[in-house]
C-alpha cells in the first residue's frame, strides 16, 4: 500500500506513484549520478567531470530530484568559495546493486545489441522498409 495514494504498490496502475519513482530511476542521468556515487563522496565538480556529455542544468536537476527523493546527501562547506558536497543515502545506496547490475549488463551486452540493430536494418532494407 502506498501511504500517499491509499493504493496498492504498482507500477502497471498509471495512477500509483511507483510509476512516477520508476520513470525517475529509468532517467540515464539518474542512473549514471548513482552509479558514480556509489564510488564515495564527490563534489559538482567531479560528478561533471565524471559523467561525460551532461549538462549542468540537466546534473543540477537530476542531483535536485535525488535529493528531494531520499537518495542523495547535499552537504555544503561554509568556505570561500562555498564547498559542496553530494553522497548516496541509505535509499541511494540500496539502489547500488540494481544499477550495477544494468550498467554491467549494458557493458557487456552493447555488442549484441549493435549487431541485431544492424540485421534488422538491413532486414528493413531487403523488404522495402525504412
Amino acid at each position: 500500500m502506498v501511504d500517499s495514494s491509499r493504493l496498492p504498490a504498482d507500477v502497471y496502475s498509471a495512477r500509483c506513484p511507483t510509476r512516477q519513482m520508476l520513470d525517475r530511476l529509468a532517467n540515464k542521468w539518474t542512473v549514471l549520478v548513482v552509479d558514480a556515487l556509489a564510488t564515495g563522496t564527490m563534489r559538482y565538480s567531479e560528478l561533471h567531470r565524471r559523467i561525460e556529455g551532461v549538462s549542468q542544468k540537466m546534473l543540477t536537476q537530476t542531483l535536485r530530484e535525488l535529493e528531494t527523493d531520499g537518495f542523495v546527501k547535499r552537504t555544503v562547506t561554509p568556505t570561500t568559495p562555498p564547498r559542496v558536497d553530494y553522497e548516496l543515502t541509505d535509499l541511494g545506496i540500496s539502489l547500488q546493486a540494481p544499477i550495477s547490475a544494468i550498467r554491467t549488463w549494458t557493458e557487456e551486452h552493447i555488442n549484441d545489441v549493435e549487431r541485431a540493430r544492424v540485421r534488422v536494418a538491413e532486414d528493413r532494407t531487403t523488404i522495402g522498409l525504412r
